[in-house]
């Protein structure tokens, strides 16, 4: 049977824009995944060839592909239209798109492909909350809240201060751009992470619980500077109700491991059909990330919350097994995504806009680095761990810049020159801290090693050493 794609309306879609033909936007979604899928492919590939990790070939690859290169993946936000990408284009010369109605299916395909970058970074989130395990970050909960709370503080506080003091900046925009020094790209850092085989380790812990706090006191700085930008005060009301969430939220989560898990899996047994596992854990996933927005905390924490959750279960091990295909389809849109939304026209001294901003990013990148490194060293009670890798873990600002960055943007209250500094702040934490964790995070020794370098010629037999790890699979 032959399927007529032009049959698949989208109706959710096609009622945004009266002039939006929903086949030729289902061909532009098409199109766009085509180049995601090759873009995260090629620079994984090629980074893994230099011994990076992946994830940055995907971050770079993206690039390529995005407004600052190819413009083969545009978004609007970013101040393109049609005529700026070339699958618009190329739609238009081979698809018969009218070029009045380029516009309205530019657009909807952007929001789509944005929707299911949303949906890779959950799914990532929860994979990681999967790997994770809540005992282990609960152990190191106070250094994590140390690390946070270090790590919000001292840049925001640098960056306010530092851009009045010496670039003259109105106090407002100011503390916008100190607040926005303060995320922590949690998705990124743990990607790193997972694939250095870090995740687990004291430091890796460390990180991915700071990181998870540190998302929630960015989420509370940004509404309080948000409010005071708004309104001329902050509202204390707002700012109360958000930290008994986000608090109320995380707990709470914790304490439903304990309860959910075995519930969990007496009814995964029960299910007899095809996706019996993986489904029921999705829908807990998507209904934790649900609450997590709808309290006004991100989406994400809730999917990593429900990881952490299920990760408690028997059945956490399938499980991974299950949701790895799925990450594997939907995280490559995610860093691709970031990547293409990344527009290095800012980097250009060239253009005279551009200089009073790259002297202030250079300053803003200097408190970035600095003001999270500096995290690690308040660590305390932990002689032999690895300080250097947990203040480098938590550079990467990410899609959390981007966020505080486009609030901002929105309000009105960032000039020209601030806000390219923060994009090129954010571009450079995001690209510089995978590379830097390669180099903080030395390669473990592997039991083969151990038992090469201590074959006995003379008897031709090999002493071998069994790994902790391996000792504990047996």
């Amino acid at each position: 049977m032959q399927l007529d794609f032009t049959t698949f309306s989208l109706p959710l879609f096609a009622t945004a824009t009266e002039t939006a033909d929903s086949s030729l936007v289902l061909a532009a979604v098409l199109l766009s995944m085509v180049v995601i899928y090759l873009a995260s492919k090629v620079g994984g590939e090629l980074s893994n060839r230099f011994g990076l990790p992946p994830v940055l070939g995907e971050l770079v690859a993206g690039v390529v592909v995005g407004i600052s290169v190819l413009h083969l993946l545009v978004f609007p936000e970013g101040g393109a239209d049609s005529s700026n990408s070339l699958i618009m284009t190329f739609l238009q010369t081979t698809g018969g798109l009218n070029p009045a109605a380029a516009d309205a299916v530019f657009k909807t395909q952007s929001e789509v492909i944005s929707v299911l970058s949303e949906l890779g970074v959950i799914i990532l989130l929860f994979e990681i909350g999967l790997e994770s395990n809540i005992k282990d970050l609960v152990a190191v909960g106070v250094q994590a809240s140390v690390v946070a709370v270090v790590g919000v503080v001292v840049p925001f506080t640098a960056g306010t201060v530092g851009l009045m003091a010496f670039f003259g900046i109105p106090a407002v925009p100011a503390i916008f751009a100190g607040a926005a020094l303060t995320a922590t790209s949690i998705g990124i850092t743990s990607k790193v992470l997972s694939e250095l085989g870090r995740l687990n380790s004291k430091e890796g812990q460390i990180i991915l619980g700071a990181a998870v706090i540190d998302d929630v006191l960015g989420i509370i700085v940004l509404a309080v500077v948000a409010s005071l930008a708004k309104e001329g005060s902050v509202d204390v009301g707002k700012v109360i109700y958000l930290i008994i969430s986000a608090s109320s939220f995380l707990v709470g989560a914790i304490v439903l491991g304990n309860v959910f898990s075995n519930t969990f899996v007496a009814i995964a047994k029960k299910l007899k059909t095809r996706g019996g596992l993986v489904i029921p854990a999705l829908i807990f996933a998507f209904v934790m990330a649900y609450f997590a927005a709808a309290i006004q905390l991100e989406a994400i924490l809730g999917s990593f919350a429900a990881g952490l959750v299920l990760d408690e279960t028997d059945e956490r091990v399938e499980l991974q097994k299950q949701v790895l295909p799925i990450a594997d389809i939907l995280v490559p849109i995610f860093f691709v995504t970031v990547g293409a939304k990344t527009d290095l026209g800012v980097l250009n001294p060239a253009i005279p806009s551009n200089q009073e901003g790259l002297v202030m990013a250079v300053f803003l990148i200097i408190i970035a680095i600095l003001g999270k490194v500096v995290t690690g060293f308040s660590v305390f009670g932990q002689p032999q761990i690895n300080r250097l890798a947990i203040g480098v873990g938590m550079i990467p600002r990410g899609e959390v810049g981007l966020v505080f960055l486009g609030i901002g943007s929105s309000i009105g209250i960032l000039s020209k020159p601030l806000e390219a500094a923060i994009i090129m702040m954010v571009i450079l934490t995001t690209f510089i801290a995978p590379p830097l964790l390669r180099l903080v995070f030395p390669e473990p020794t592997t039991a083969t090693a151990i038992q090469e370098m201590l074959l006995d010629n003379s008897s031709g037999k090999s002493l071998v050493i069994e790994s902790p790890d391996s000792q504990d699979d047996k």
